[in-house]
């Protein structure tokens, strides 16, 4: 840390000891947001176990349509009590390509008015009654769970503890407002018209970047408002600041996230300037509705707790009204001024850490990534083969694939393995093993991680493959030439038809992959008996027979490692949980023959070159 910060935060904690020092009404507000924020956070953890499929499940089902994705952000964010939360949920799927960008902003929309039912609750319920009444038994029930083995036992303990820290939070910021009032009138401090609006919205600007959380910003305005130390004029002023503040502290945390994360932070700040600009210009327009819908309501006229709470719904749903209509314009502008940054072909494109705890969105991304390994290890087969690897994705000049190549030549396998491969295939398997997942995602999770290996796997086959691939292609033997072109083009249209696959979200997958398995069998020079009948016919030789093969070998196993990869990751996981279980059971002797053979790779890589 530089000497600088360490100057900044020795100077913070010096200036906040003496405070709490000198007034021990102070040190209760300040406990207060300490344990109210401490609520928070460990609300958010319980509530995280239960985003491992329920939350991700609902958010699924909310991209076809705008006013789900908007309906989803306002209910999550109401039952959570935490925004961030939701956003994270909906950056990890947004970085796993499950969420379009117009939904991810919906989602922000939503969970922007979600927020304000904690004013509401606070409001109409926190000061009315003996919260620390509740917070007791809630806390010793919530830590005792806590302690519980059972994954759902400690988040509900986790939820329990979180309310319970909420509402002493709360308890405290109320008996220390009221004890500052017995003593010193912090409302003398009001400053009246536009200079108290502008003053008290950056008060609460900054409060809010300080606490990190503008729930807890809004409770420490609506706790002093009920005790008095407030007007009702400042307090409108500090909740449009809150309102902003938030938008600061999510655009520092996207700083190190990926495209996704700064889009959708970008968005959430241009909404919250927006909806903040009209509530402080419109403020008497805003303020005659709140009389207005106090009256409907039932507020009574002296409750100005209650009415703060209804102008910070009223500013919230206005910015919403506003910018709906221009999502399509905001969604386009972002997609054009924030560019993603350049990356390697090894650096990995969907997975990143702020999708960890977010399981079922996590896998989403890993597929999205095993898909972008394939794609590397697709250039590097279709150079192997003879072939462009732009022109075979396009599938231009396939009928060429027929003939051998003009020039053959061989190709350093292990030089693109290391620079294109082995740095992104790691970095999947390392996302995988830190996943926290459970039950069916480990399984996914497990097959994922498989499918990684089966890229692997035909790719070393390719590299034996080569050697005999260069040699034989340009034969002066016809008959051993065209079988070695016979095995060119199999693979080669299967790379083909296996990347059309991946492109294409709309394909039959189980049709296409029993066409290219049926094409595999009938390939199989061993088993179709083409190799007899050459050695019979003494087309070849005994010799050379033997090198075709173990290369037909090597083809099939290529093949078959390619279809399997396709047949877990080209489509949903539910179309193949039962191929899940047959990979699960893998026999101790297949299991030691792959340690053995990644242990013997691993040997020969860092034994020095001659």
């Amino acid at each position: 840390m530089p000497a600088s910060r360490h100057l900044l935060l020795g100077s913070v904690f010096a200036v906040l000891g003496y405070a709490l020092w000198v007034s021990a009404a102070f040190s209760e507000i300040a406990a207060g947001v300490a344990i109210f924020l401490l609520g928070m956070i460990a609300l958010e953890e319980g509530f995280k176990v239960f985003t491992g499929g329920t939350l991700e499940k609902l958010l699924q089902r909310t991209t076809d349509r705008l006013w789900k994705s908007l309906l989803f952000g306002l209910v999550a964010t109401t039952v959570t009590q935490s925004s961030s939360l939701v956003s994270v949920l909906t950056i990890s799927f947004l970085s796993a390509g499950l969420l379009g960008l117009a939904q991810g902003v919906g989602i922000i929309f939503g969970a922007n008015l979600g927020t304000t039912t904690g004013a509401w609750l606070i409001a109409g319920f926190g000061l009315k009654v003996d919260i620390a009444a509740y917070a007791m038994p809630m806390l010793v029930f919530g830590v005792v769970l806590s302690f519980n083995r059972s994954r759902t036992l400690k988040g509900l303990g986790h939820v329990l503890t979180g309310l319970g820290f909420l509402f002493l939070g709360i308890h405290f910021m109320k008996t220390g407002f009221e004890t500052v009032g017995q003593s010193i009138d912090l409302a003398e401090y009001a400053v009246p018209g536009l200079a108290g609006l502008l003053l008290f919205t950056l008060l609460g600007i900054v409060a809010t970047v300080v606490m990190q959380s503008s729930h807890a910003t809004l409770v420490l305005i609506i706790t002093a408002l009920g005790a008095g130390q407030i007007t009702y004029e400042n307090a409108l002023a500090l909740s449009i600041g809150a309102n902003v503040g938030t938008t600061i502290t999510a655009i520092i945390g996207s700083i190190s996230a990926n495209i996704e994360g700064r889009r959708l932070a970008v968005a959430h700040l241009v909404f919250n300037m927006v909806t903040g600009a009209v509530a402080l210009i419109f403020i008497g327009g805003f303020v005659s509705a709140v009389e207005t819908g106090s009256v409907w309501l039932g507020i009574a006229a002296d409750n100005h707790t209650l009415k703060l709470a209804l102008f910070h719904s009223l500013f919230n749903l206005t910015g919403i009204v506003l910018m709906l209509p221009l999502l399509g314009q905001l969604v386009r502008a972002l997609e054009t001024w924030l560019k993603p940054q350049p990356r390697t072909v090894s650096s990995p494109k969907f997975i990143n850490d702020t999708m960890i705890e977010m399981p079922d969105a996590a896998l989403g991304a890993v597929r999205q990534e095993v898909i972008h390994l394939f794609g590397n290890v697709f250039d590097i087969m279709a150079l192997v083969l003879h072939t462009d690897p732009i022109r075979l994705r396009k599938g231009e000049s396939l009928d060429l694939l027929a003939n051998a190549p003009e020039r053959v030549h061989a190709i350093d396998v292990d030089d693109y393995y290391l620079r294109r491969v082995k740095p992104l295939h790691g970095d999947i398997l390392d996302f995988i093993a830190r996943l926290p997942t459970r039950g069916t995602q480990s399984r996914q999770a497990f097959v994922l991680r498989a499918s990684t290996q089966q890229l692997i796997e035909a790719l070393k086959d390719l590299k034996h493959l080569q050697k005999n691939l260069v040699r034989y292609l340009a034969s002066p033997n016809p008959y051993l030439r065209q079988e070695y072109v016979n095995i060119r083009q199999h693979l080669a249209l299967l790379l083909h038809e296996l990347q059309q696959l991946a492109s294409d979200p709309e394909a039959n997958v189980t049709l296409v992959l029993d066409v290219l398995r049926a094409a595999t069998e009938a390939h199989d020079i061993v088993g179709n008996g083409t190799l007899d009948r050459l050695i019979r016919e003494r087309r070849i030789s005994p010799e050379v027979a033997t090198s075709l093969m173990n290369d037909s070998a090597y083809t099939y196993n290529i093949s078959r490692n390619l279809l399997a990869m396709a047949q877990a990751v080209f489509q949903p996981f539910e179309a193949v949980h039962h191929e899940i279980d047959s990979a699960l059971q893998l026999d101790k002797q297949e299991l030691t023959a792959i340690v053995s053979a990644q242990a013997q790779d691993t040997a020969a890589q860092e034994r020095p070159s001659p």
